[in-house]
């Protein structure tokens, strides 16, 4: 099939309109910041965070500076109100590394924390810190508190 030369004109503005009109888009994409608010603490917890750092500078335009970062972190429990312990290694804004510790202090709490710090691991080594908040992690629920009050303390020293 042979097209007439208007039609062929009319093919080609339209496939350049349209990859114009796809350039613009990406170009407003990229350029927009996007910023993720920190959880905010729950309500129930009594205990402040707190935070100690070993940072290193970074140069490479990226939003936390590269170390390691301990914060603690409460949640309330039917029985008692439980405190963690997190720290994260965060490498060009990416969590490398994370140890959770806890103190349980009802025997339930115990079995929950150490399920929760068996599971940490994987939801959140080689994710951004930014994208990371766990609300269940090995059925574990309330530990996740405590963990994302951490967190939010740690972004915080991170940005530094």
């Amino acid at each position: 099939m042979k097209l007439s030369p208007s039609v062929r004109q009319g093919s080609a503005l339209i496939g350049i309109a349209g990859t114009m009109l796809l350039a613009g888009c990406a170009a407003e994409s990229s350029s927009a910041e996007s910023t993720t608010d920190a959880p905010a603490p729950s309500a129930s917890t009594s205990a402040a965070p707190s935070a100690t750092s070993t940072a290193s500078s970074n140069d490479s335009g990226s939003t936390y500076k590269d170390g390691t970062y301990t914060a603690d972190g409460s949640y309330q429990t039917p029985e008692t109100v439980e405190k963690i312990t997190v720290s994260v290694t965060v490498v060009g804004d990416t969590v490398t590394k994370v140890d959770v510790t806890g103190d349980p202090q009802a025997a339930e709490t115990k079995h929950y924390q150490s399920q929760f710090i068996g599971g940490i691991s994987a939801q959140v080594v080689g994710k951004k810190l930014d994208d990371i908040s766990v609300s269940r992690v090995s059925g574990s629920s309330l530990t996740s508190k405590g963990f994302n009050q951490a967190l939010a303390t740690i972004r915080t020293e991170a940005k530094g």
